[in-house]
Protein backbone atom coordinates (compact mmCIF):
# COMPACT_ATOMS: atom_id res chain seq x y z
CA UNK A 1 0.00 0.00 0.00
CA UNK A 2 1.44 3.35 -1.06
CA UNK A 3 2.24 5.84 1.83
CA UNK A 4 0.71 9.19 1.69
CA UNK A 5 1.95 11.61 3.98
CA UNK A 6 0.72 14.80 5.84
CA UNK A 7 3.14 16.85 4.07
CA UNK A 8 1.72 15.88 0.61
CA UNK A 9 -1.48 16.04 1.15
CA UNK A 10 -1.21 19.40 2.51
CA UNK A 11 1.07 20.59 -0.70
CA UNK A 12 -2.59 19.39 -2.66
CA UNK A 13 -4.36 21.32 -1.16
CA UNK A 14 -2.01 24.66 -2.63
CA UNK A 15 -2.41 23.09 -5.99
CA UNK A 16 -5.82 21.57 -6.40
CA UNK A 17 -8.18 24.07 -4.73
CA UNK A 18 -6.22 27.16 -6.46
CA UNK A 19 -4.65 28.34 -3.00
CA UNK A 20 -0.80 28.98 -3.97
CA UNK A 21 -0.44 32.03 -6.20
CA UNK A 22 1.14 29.92 -9.72
CA UNK A 23 -2.16 27.84 -9.77
CA UNK A 24 -5.40 30.19 -8.99
CA UNK A 25 -8.79 30.11 -10.70
CA UNK A 26 -9.44 32.28 -13.62
CA UNK A 27 -12.84 32.83 -12.50
CA UNK A 28 -15.57 31.55 -10.43
CA UNK A 29 -16.87 28.38 -12.51
CA UNK A 30 -13.30 27.42 -12.44
CA UNK A 31 -12.67 27.95 -8.49
CA UNK A 32 -15.83 25.78 -7.98
CA UNK A 33 -15.08 22.95 -9.91
CA UNK A 34 -11.30 22.96 -8.15
CA UNK A 35 -13.28 22.01 -4.64
CA UNK A 36 -16.66 20.05 -6.43
CA UNK A 37 -18.98 23.50 -4.65
CA UNK A 38 -19.03 26.18 -2.91
CA UNK A 39 -21.15 25.92 0.31
CA UNK A 40 -23.71 28.38 0.21
CA UNK A 41 -25.67 28.19 3.54
CA UNK A 42 -23.93 31.76 4.61
CA UNK A 43 -24.41 33.63 1.08
CA UNK A 44 -21.12 35.81 1.42
CA UNK A 45 -19.15 32.64 2.29
CA UNK A 46 -20.01 31.98 -2.13
CA UNK A 47 -18.09 35.09 -2.82
CA UNK A 48 -15.42 35.07 -0.39
CA UNK A 49 -14.34 31.68 -1.74
CA UNK A 50 -14.67 32.57 -5.14
CA UNK A 51 -12.32 35.74 -4.50
CA UNK A 52 -9.71 33.76 -2.19
CA UNK A 53 -9.24 31.48 -5.57
CA UNK A 54 -9.70 34.00 -8.34
CA UNK A 55 -7.09 37.30 -8.33
CA UNK A 56 -8.76 40.22 -9.37
CA UNK A 57 -12.44 38.73 -8.53
CA UNK A 58 -15.22 41.02 -8.06
CA UNK A 59 -18.76 40.14 -6.68
CA UNK A 60 -20.38 41.08 -9.98
CA UNK A 61 -18.48 38.69 -11.80
CA UNK A 62 -19.49 35.89 -9.64
CA UNK A 63 -23.18 37.26 -9.52
CA UNK A 64 -22.53 36.90 -13.31
CA UNK A 65 -21.99 33.40 -13.34
CA UNK A 66 -24.97 32.84 -11.11
CA UNK A 67 -27.52 34.66 -12.44
CA UNK A 68 -26.60 36.07 -16.12
CA UNK A 69 -24.50 33.07 -17.55
CA UNK A 70 -25.98 30.23 -15.03
CA UNK A 71 -22.53 28.57 -15.29
CA UNK A 72 -23.21 28.42 -11.78
CA UNK A 73 -26.27 27.06 -9.74
CA UNK A 74 -27.43 27.35 -6.21
CA UNK A 75 -29.39 23.80 -5.03
CA UNK A 76 -29.68 21.41 -2.30
CA UNK A 77 -26.96 18.44 -1.61
CA UNK A 78 -24.98 17.15 0.31
CA UNK A 79 -25.73 17.08 3.96
CA UNK A 80 -29.36 18.91 3.51
CA UNK A 81 -26.94 21.67 3.14
CA UNK A 82 -27.61 24.30 -0.04
CA UNK A 83 -24.60 24.38 -2.49
CA UNK A 84 -23.80 26.45 -5.03
CA UNK A 85 -22.53 23.85 -8.00
CA UNK A 86 -21.50 24.32 -11.43
CA UNK A 87 -24.49 23.72 -13.83
CA UNK A 88 -23.14 20.77 -15.36
CA UNK A 89 -22.24 19.25 -12.64
CA UNK A 90 -25.85 19.66 -10.90
CA UNK A 91 -27.54 16.62 -12.00
CA UNK A 92 -24.90 14.37 -10.79
CA UNK A 93 -25.86 16.13 -7.23
CA UNK A 94 -29.46 15.90 -7.08
CA UNK A 95 -29.31 12.23 -8.08
CA UNK A 96 -26.72 11.41 -5.54
CA UNK A 97 -27.84 13.12 -3.07
CA UNK A 98 -30.85 15.26 -3.15
CA UNK A 99 -33.90 13.25 -4.45
CA UNK A 100 -33.15 10.86 -1.05
CA UNK A 101 -33.44 14.10 0.83
CA UNK A 102 -36.57 15.20 -1.11
CA UNK A 103 -37.77 11.70 -0.31
CA UNK A 104 -37.13 11.99 3.79
CA UNK A 105 -38.53 15.62 3.96
CA UNK A 106 -41.25 14.51 2.32
CA UNK A 107 -42.41 12.10 4.95
CA UNK A 108 -41.75 14.15 7.47
CA UNK A 109 -43.40 17.30 6.68
CA UNK A 110 -46.45 14.85 6.20
CA UNK A 111 -46.11 13.82 9.49
CA UNK A 112 -45.90 17.76 10.50
CA UNK A 113 -49.06 18.54 8.47
CA UNK A 114 -50.56 15.43 10.16
CA UNK A 115 -49.65 16.93 13.83
CA UNK A 116 -50.87 20.27 12.94
CA UNK A 117 -54.36 18.71 11.81
CA UNK A 118 -54.12 19.67 8.03
CA UNK A 119 -55.83 15.88 7.40
CA UNK A 120 -56.64 13.08 9.18
CA UNK A 121 -54.04 10.98 8.30
CA UNK A 122 -51.00 11.27 6.19
CA UNK A 123 -52.76 10.04 2.64
CA UNK A 124 -55.24 12.89 3.60
CA UNK A 125 -52.20 15.41 4.45
CA UNK A 126 -49.92 14.09 1.47
CA UNK A 127 -52.63 14.77 -1.02
CA UNK A 128 -53.17 18.32 0.20
CA UNK A 129 -49.06 18.76 0.12
CA UNK A 130 -49.30 17.82 -3.62
CA UNK A 131 -52.45 20.08 -3.86
CA UNK A 132 -50.35 22.76 -2.81
CA UNK A 133 -47.13 22.75 -4.49
CA UNK A 134 -49.01 22.24 -7.84
CA UNK A 135 -50.88 25.82 -7.09
CA UNK A 136 -47.79 27.23 -5.63
CA UNK A 137 -45.51 25.57 -8.97
CA UNK A 138 -48.49 27.12 -11.53
CA UNK A 139 -48.52 30.62 -9.45
CA UNK A 140 -44.52 30.85 -10.16
CA UNK A 141 -44.89 29.54 -13.46
CA UNK A 142 -47.27 32.55 -14.39
CA UNK A 143 -44.99 35.05 -12.86
CA UNK A 144 -41.72 33.71 -14.55
CA UNK A 145 -39.69 34.38 -11.05
CA UNK A 146 -41.46 35.47 -7.52
CA UNK A 147 -40.46 36.07 -3.59
CA UNK A 148 -41.74 33.41 -0.97
CA UNK A 149 -44.00 36.51 0.05
CA UNK A 150 -45.67 37.10 -3.39
CA UNK A 151 -46.07 33.33 -3.78
CA UNK A 152 -48.11 33.13 -0.54
CA UNK A 153 -50.39 35.98 -2.33
CA UNK A 154 -51.11 33.93 -4.55
CA UNK A 155 -51.56 30.70 -3.16
CA UNK A 156 -53.32 31.46 0.79
CA UNK A 157 -52.63 27.93 1.79
CA UNK A 158 -48.71 28.68 1.70
CA UNK A 159 -49.83 30.65 5.14
CA UNK A 160 -50.93 27.62 6.91
CA UNK A 161 -48.93 26.85 9.71
CA UNK A 162 -46.95 24.12 11.66
CA UNK A 163 -46.95 23.18 15.15
CA UNK A 164 -43.77 22.20 15.99
CA UNK A 165 -42.13 21.11 19.64
CA UNK A 166 -45.73 21.82 21.21
CA UNK A 167 -45.58 22.06 24.90
CA UNK A 168 -42.42 22.97 24.77
CA UNK A 169 -39.99 25.96 25.59
CA UNK A 170 -38.90 26.14 21.96
CA UNK A 171 -42.63 25.43 20.49
CA UNK A 172 -42.81 27.42 17.33
CA UNK A 173 -45.73 27.80 14.64
CA UNK A 174 -44.20 28.59 11.58
CA UNK A 175 -46.00 29.26 8.32
CA UNK A 176 -45.63 26.23 5.76
CA UNK A 177 -44.03 28.10 2.74
CA UNK A 178 -40.36 27.54 3.39
CA UNK A 179 -41.01 23.67 3.52
CA UNK A 180 -43.06 23.49 0.67
CA UNK A 181 -40.54 25.99 -1.42
CA UNK A 182 -37.78 23.84 -0.14
CA UNK A 183 -39.61 20.41 -1.19
CA UNK A 184 -40.52 21.90 -4.99
CA UNK A 185 -36.68 22.97 -4.90
CA UNK A 186 -34.97 19.70 -3.75
CA UNK A 187 -37.37 18.11 -6.19
CA UNK A 188 -35.48 19.78 -8.69
CA UNK A 189 -38.83 21.61 -9.96
CA UNK A 190 -37.69 25.50 -8.72
CA UNK A 191 -34.80 27.16 -8.35
CA UNK A 192 -33.26 29.62 -6.38
CA UNK A 193 -32.54 32.75 -8.20
CA UNK A 194 -31.20 36.62 -7.59
CA UNK A 195 -31.17 37.58 -3.97
CA UNK A 196 -33.58 39.86 -2.26
CA UNK A 197 -31.64 42.67 -1.14
CA UNK A 198 -27.42 42.72 -1.58
CA UNK A 199 -24.58 39.83 -2.19
CA UNK A 200 -25.38 39.26 1.91
CA UNK A 201 -28.81 38.38 1.72
CA UNK A 202 -29.65 35.27 2.39
CA UNK A 203 -33.33 35.39 0.62
CA UNK A 204 -33.84 35.04 -2.81
CA UNK A 205 -36.26 34.93 -5.59
CA UNK A 206 -37.82 31.34 -6.94
CA UNK A 207 -37.82 30.42 -10.78
CA UNK A 208 -38.90 27.57 -12.48
CA UNK A 209 -36.17 25.00 -13.18
CA UNK A 210 -37.47 24.84 -17.01
CA UNK A 211 -37.54 28.73 -17.12
CA UNK A 212 -34.07 29.60 -15.36
CA UNK A 213 -32.00 26.45 -17.35
CA UNK A 214 -32.99 25.00 -20.75
CA UNK A 215 -34.61 21.44 -19.87
CA UNK A 216 -34.41 22.12 -16.52
CA UNK A 217 -31.58 20.02 -14.44
CA UNK A 218 -31.74 17.72 -17.33
CA UNK A 219 -32.31 13.79 -17.73
CA UNK A 220 -32.19 11.73 -14.22
CA UNK A 221 -29.11 10.00 -13.70
CA UNK A 222 -29.09 6.48 -11.73
CA UNK A 223 -28.55 7.43 -7.86
CA UNK A 224 -25.50 4.85 -7.90
CA UNK A 225 -24.00 6.02 -11.55
CA UNK A 226 -24.32 9.01 -9.90
CA UNK A 227 -23.11 8.24 -6.66
CA UNK A 228 -19.43 7.38 -8.40
CA UNK A 229 -19.25 10.28 -10.20
CA UNK A 230 -20.09 12.72 -6.81
CA UNK A 231 -17.06 10.50 -5.52
CA UNK A 232 -15.02 10.83 -8.29
CA UNK A 233 -15.20 14.41 -8.15
CA UNK A 234 -14.61 14.67 -4.67
CA UNK A 235 -11.30 12.33 -4.69
CA UNK A 236 -10.10 14.29 -7.53
CA UNK A 237 -9.87 17.64 -5.39
CA UNK A 238 -9.99 15.62 -1.86
CA UNK A 239 -8.31 12.86 -2.14
CA UNK A 240 -6.58 11.14 -0.40
CA UNK A 241 -9.84 10.83 1.82
CA UNK A 242 -10.55 7.86 4.06
CA UNK A 243 -14.11 6.33 3.38
CA UNK A 244 -15.69 8.04 6.59
CA UNK A 245 -14.46 11.66 5.22
CA UNK A 246 -16.48 11.04 2.42
CA UNK A 247 -19.57 9.65 3.63
CA UNK A 248 -19.36 12.41 6.20
CA UNK A 249 -19.24 14.85 3.16
CA UNK A 250 -21.60 12.95 0.89
CA UNK A 251 -24.48 12.37 3.54
CA UNK A 252 -24.60 8.79 2.34
CA UNK A 253 -25.05 5.77 4.26
CA UNK A 254 -21.41 3.44 4.98
CA UNK A 255 -22.81 1.12 2.38
CA UNK A 256 -23.61 3.73 -0.43
CA UNK A 257 -20.45 5.65 0.16
CA UNK A 258 -18.61 1.38 0.09
CA UNK A 259 -20.27 0.81 -3.14
CA UNK A 260 -18.88 4.10 -4.56
CA UNK A 261 -15.66 4.05 -3.76
CA UNK A 262 -15.70 0.38 -5.29
CA UNK A 263 -17.12 1.37 -8.59
CA UNK A 264 -14.48 4.30 -9.22
CA UNK A 265 -11.99 1.76 -8.66
CA UNK A 266 -10.79 3.51 -5.46
CA UNK A 267 -6.95 2.59 -4.57
CA UNK A 268 -6.06 2.35 -0.88
CA UNK A 269 -2.77 4.19 -0.04
CA UNK A 270 -1.51 4.67 3.90
CA UNK A 271 -2.77 7.51 5.43
CA UNK A 272 -0.16 7.02 8.70
CA UNK A 273 -1.47 4.05 9.56
CA UNK A 274 -5.21 4.82 8.28
CA UNK A 275 -6.67 3.56 5.33
CA UNK A 276 -6.99 6.20 2.37
CA UNK A 277 -8.14 6.08 -0.77
CA UNK A 278 -6.87 7.91 -4.13
CA UNK A 279 -8.69 7.48 -7.76
CA UNK A 280 -5.85 5.31 -9.80
CA UNK A 281 -3.04 6.55 -10.68
CA UNK A 282 -3.34 9.19 -8.17
CA UNK A 283 -0.84 7.61 -5.76
CA UNK A 284 2.52 9.75 -6.57
CA UNK A 285 3.63 12.62 -5.41
CA UNK A 286 2.31 16.18 -6.11
CA UNK A 287 3.74 18.67 -8.76
CA UNK A 288 5.28 21.27 -5.47
CA UNK A 289 4.01 24.47 -5.02
CA UNK A 290 5.72 27.81 -4.16
CA UNK A 291 5.11 28.64 -0.32
CA UNK A 292 1.33 30.09 0.44
CA UNK A 293 -0.75 31.89 2.50
CA UNK A 294 -4.32 32.61 2.31
CA UNK A 295 -7.18 33.57 4.37
CA UNK A 296 -10.23 31.50 3.77
CA UNK A 297 -14.23 32.93 4.90
CA UNK A 298 -16.36 30.74 7.35
CA UNK A 299 -18.07 27.43 5.94
CA UNK A 300 -15.13 27.59 2.89
CA UNK A 301 -15.31 24.16 1.42
CA UNK A 302 -11.31 23.32 1.90
CA UNK A 303 -11.50 22.83 5.53
CA UNK A 304 -15.13 21.38 5.31
CA UNK A 305 -13.85 18.73 2.87
CA UNK A 306 -13.07 16.38 5.18
CA UNK A 307 -14.46 14.52 8.48
CA UNK A 308 -11.25 13.47 10.05
CA UNK A 309 -8.79 16.85 9.89
CA UNK A 310 -6.17 16.70 12.35
CA UNK A 311 -3.88 16.61 9.58
CA UNK A 312 -4.54 20.66 8.44
CA UNK A 313 -6.36 21.84 11.78
CA UNK A 314 -4.22 20.73 14.83
CA UNK A 315 -5.32 21.14 17.97
CA UNK A 316 -7.32 24.69 16.61
CA UNK A 317 -10.56 23.43 16.56
CA UNK A 318 -11.90 24.77 20.32
CA UNK A 319 -11.13 28.57 18.93
CA UNK A 320 -12.16 27.78 15.43
CA UNK A 321 -15.41 25.73 15.24
CA UNK A 322 -19.03 26.27 16.19
CA UNK A 323 -20.67 24.05 18.10
CA UNK A 324 -22.28 22.08 15.74
CA UNK A 325 -18.65 21.60 13.32
CA UNK A 326 -18.96 24.76 11.24
CA UNK A 327 -15.90 26.32 10.82
CA UNK A 328 -15.10 29.92 11.22
CA UNK A 329 -12.78 31.89 9.24
CA UNK A 330 -9.36 30.50 9.11
CA UNK A 331 -5.76 31.90 8.35
CA UNK A 332 -4.33 29.15 6.19
CA UNK A 333 -0.04 28.32 5.73
CA UNK A 334 1.54 26.12 2.76
CA UNK A 335 -1.50 23.82 3.79
CA UNK A 336 -2.27 24.10 7.43
CA UNK A 337 -4.43 26.14 9.50
CA UNK A 338 -2.22 28.38 11.87
CA UNK A 339 -5.30 30.97 12.54
CA UNK A 340 -8.58 32.90 12.34
CA UNK A 341 -9.43 36.26 11.53
CA UNK A 342 -12.56 38.27 11.90
CA UNK A 343 -13.58 41.94 11.31
CA UNK A 344 -14.41 44.47 14.12
CA UNK A 345 -17.12 47.50 13.48
CA UNK A 346 -14.31 49.33 11.80
CA UNK A 347 -14.76 46.51 8.79
CA UNK A 348 -10.70 46.31 8.81
CA UNK A 349 -9.76 42.53 8.26
CA UNK A 350 -7.87 41.21 11.69
CA UNK A 351 -6.45 38.28 12.57
CA UNK A 352 -4.75 35.90 15.31
CA UNK A 353 -2.17 33.43 14.69
CA UNK A 354 -2.12 30.61 17.21
CA UNK A 355 1.29 29.62 16.91
CA UNK A 356 4.71 31.41 15.38
CA UNK A 357 4.96 30.97 11.58
CA UNK A 358 7.85 32.97 11.38
CA UNK A 359 8.55 36.72 10.19
CA UNK A 360 8.21 35.71 6.38
CA UNK A 361 4.95 34.18 6.71
CA UNK A 362 3.62 36.38 9.08
CA UNK A 363 4.30 39.37 6.44
CA UNK A 364 3.34 37.45 4.20
CA UNK A 365 -0.07 36.95 6.24
CA UNK A 366 -0.35 41.08 6.99
CA UNK A 367 -0.42 41.91 3.44
CA UNK A 368 -3.78 38.90 2.44
CA UNK A 369 -4.85 40.73 5.55
CA UNK A 370 -4.50 44.58 3.87
CA UNK A 371 -5.99 42.87 0.76
CA UNK A 372 -9.17 41.37 2.03
CA UNK A 373 -10.33 44.68 3.88
CA UNK A 374 -9.73 46.80 0.89
CA UNK A 375 -11.74 44.13 -1.52
CA UNK A 376 -14.43 44.12 1.40
CA UNK A 377 -14.27 48.04 0.97
CA UNK A 378 -15.67 48.35 4.35
CA UNK A 379 -18.72 45.96 3.87
CA UNK A 380 -18.64 44.51 7.44
CA UNK A 381 -18.86 40.29 6.92
CA UNK A 382 -20.99 38.64 10.17
CA UNK A 383 -20.80 34.89 9.68
CA UNK A 384 -23.66 32.75 9.97
CA UNK A 385 -21.87 30.16 12.57
CA UNK A 386 -19.50 32.38 14.34
CA UNK A 387 -16.36 30.84 15.52
CA UNK A 388 -15.12 31.80 19.11
CA UNK A 389 -11.82 33.50 18.03
CA UNK A 390 -13.74 35.33 15.00
CA UNK A 391 -16.39 36.50 17.71
CA UNK A 392 -13.48 37.79 19.89
CA UNK A 393 -11.35 39.45 16.59
CA UNK A 394 -15.31 41.17 15.62
CA UNK A 395 -15.04 43.08 19.23
CA UNK A 396 -11.54 43.99 18.97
Amino acid sequence: MERIGVGERRARIGRRHRLAPSCQATGPLEATEAVVVLHATDPATVHLSVAARVPGSEVAGTERALYDDRTLIRMLGMRRTVFVAPTAFAPVIQAACTEDIAMKQRKLLVKHLVEAGIGPDADAAGKWLRAVEESTATALALRGSATANELSADEPRLRTRLSMAEGKSYAAQPYVTSRVLFQLAAEGRIVRGRPIGTWLSGQHQWSPAENWLPGGLGDKLPAEDARAELARAWLTSFGPGTAADLQWWSGWTLGQTKKALTAVDAVEVDLDGAVGYVLPGDEGPETEVEPWVALLPALDPTPMGWKERDWYLGDYKPQLFDNTGNVGPTVWVNGRIVGGWGQPESGEVRFRLLEDVGAEATRAIEVEAAKWTSWLAGVRVTPRFRSPLEKTLSQA
